[in-house]
């Protein structure tokens, strides 16, 4: 008998950073899931993945992560989301940046208003059950887009569900104005 040595064992997805692997990146998987899951449950069993895996930090711009390309080009007020948020970049029409925002289900939780300094805006996604972006995704295809998102934005956000409503999830991005 020889003594044949084992090729390493390959690591999952988020291994070597100490996070844990979301099965739900894998829309495969999600698929497979789906097939036998109710909708609630199938939610809350991404939304405790998403919870343990966390934020996957992989591009904490909103104008820029990829997992938000399909949302940026939709047209809202008469204006794309990539369109607004340049101009709240640039720092022209603040009174219209909360309501613009809204109407995507993008909250902003903390912004700089000064004219010619960075943003330094903090935006939060809400991807809850029926959040308002879910059929941009659903319309595309993409049905696993939540654990997409988690691995772009720079935090998770899990509200706790109450009496009235169940629980909300906030992916966490950034935005502040190009190099000063």
């Amino acid at each position: 008998m020889t003594n044949k040595q084992q090729p390493p064992a390959k690591q999952p997805a988020g291994a070597s950073t100490g996070r844990v692997a979301n099965p739900f990146l894998d829309a495969e998987f999600y698929h497979r899931m789906r097939d036998y899951t109710e909708r609630d449950a199938a939610f809350s069993k991404e939304l405790t993945a998403i919870n343990e895996s966390g934020a996957g930090k992989q591009s904490t711009d909103m104008r820029t992560a990829p997992s938000l390309q399909l949302l940026r080009a939709v047209v809202k007020k008469g204006v794309s989301l990539d369109t607004m948020l340049e101009r709240i970049v640039q720092g022209v029409e603040m009174g219209l940046w909360e309501p613009w925002l809204s109407s995507f289900g993008i909250e902003i939780r903390g912004v700089n208003y000064a004219k010619g300094e960075q943003r330094n805006a903090r935006l939060a996604l809400d991807m809850s059950l029926a959040c308002k972006v879910n059929s941009v995704f659903a319309n595309a295809g993409i049905t696993n887009w939540r654990s997409l998102v988690a691995e772009d934005c720079a935090q998770i956000k899990i509200d706790k569900p109450t009496v009235n409503s169940g629980a909300k999830l906030y992916a966490i991005f950034y935005l502040d104005a190009p190099g000063k």
